[in-house]
């Protein structure tokens, strides 16, 4: 069996950080968050990189990360563009809002051979988090049967303001049953807890409930159903909301469950998320790198 591939989703905009967080450099030798998820997924035995920008980042993503990458793995670009949909469709006048996650994914999956994990840029996933999703598509199985890595909720908030997230529910044999999207989950006196009505109440989430940072592992049997189902989001939910309606990744396995046409493993790891939701993250998130580099777990320089 080949090396999986691994896409990376780096066309967000980034609005809540205030600029392209994708190549924000975080620690003294330069590094993004994007080299520590490559590095540890190469470690893990992926092997081929996608990345998935905006045709005008490409120069900027380039110089920043690509063409290093490129002398140690086969680094590949896909471009999310607005004009990216299916013959008989169009874009709504005045749109600009990039489709969504799960649009990114589907452009990039003509690049991506085989089975294949996605992730986003910008989040620091772990070690383990890579190695778990690279042993399930590595060990065979049903073309249909795909997974998730589960991040438990205490692991993936920021200080600095609210996150959104999926929190799962399983069947209790290991399967995801369903994923809601939470969009405003904040670290409270009590833990973590949601509000849906802007923080008039809070609805508490329990330590250990496993949420989804978008780190999906599928086998090649999903690939008809990203085309069918971003189809039918056209169709459907785009005249409702022609400027702002959103394509997200998670829809295409919630699909997938709910038809009975796939399953989703829900792979649990311990591994603490970081990531730059806010500008106020930086710091934390170089301290956390830092830290890890004395522990030894990455070098000084990771490319050399």
């Amino acid at each position: 069996m080949s090396k999986p591939t691994l896409v990376i989703m780096a066309a967000g905009m980034a609005s809540r950080f205030g600029g392209n967080k994708q190549i924000t450099p975080v620690d003294d030798a330069g590094h993004l968050i994007i080299d520590f998820s490559i590095y540890d997924a190469l470690r893990a035995g992926f092997g081929k990189v996608v990345c998935v920008i905006k045709p005008e980042m490409e120069p900027a993503f380039r110089a920043a990360i690509g063409d290093r990458i490129a002398r140690r793995v086969p680094v590949e670009y896909a471009y999310q563009t607005l004009d990216a949909v299916p013959a008989g469709f169009c874009v709504p006048e005045g749109r600009q809002k990039p489709w969504g996650t799960g649009h990114a994914a589907l452009c990039a999956l003509p690049n991506a051979e085989g089975p294949f994990a996605v992730i986003n840029a910008d989040d620091f996933y772990g070690a383990g988090a890579f190695r778990a999703a690279c042993d399930f598509l590595t060990a065979g199985g049903d073309i249909c049967e795909h997974a998730m890595v589960g991040y438990r909720v205490e692991n993936t908030l920021s200080e600095s303001g609210s996150v959104s997230r999926g929190v799962c529910e399983t069947d209790g044999n290991g399967y995801l049953t369903d994923i809601t999207e939470r969009v405003r989950i904040e670290k409270r006196p009590g833990g973590a807890a949601f509000t849906e009505d802007e923080g008039a109440t809070w609805t508490p989430i329990p330590a250990g409930t496993p949420v989804s940072m978008n780190l999906w592992a599928f086998r090649e049997g999903v690939k008809p159903a990203f085309g069918k189902l971003f189809e039918a989001f056209l169709r459907e939910s785009v005249p409702k909301n022609p400027m702002k309606a959103e394509f997200y990744l998670p829809n295409v396995p919630k699909a997938l469950i709910a038809s009975g046409e796939g399953r989703v493993r829900l792979l649990s790891t311990d591994e603490r998320w970081y990531g730059m939701t806010y500008r106020e993250d930086a710091e934390k998130v170089r301290a956390a790198v830092a830290a890890m580099k004395a522990a030894g777990a990455y070098p000084e320089k990771l490319w050399d």
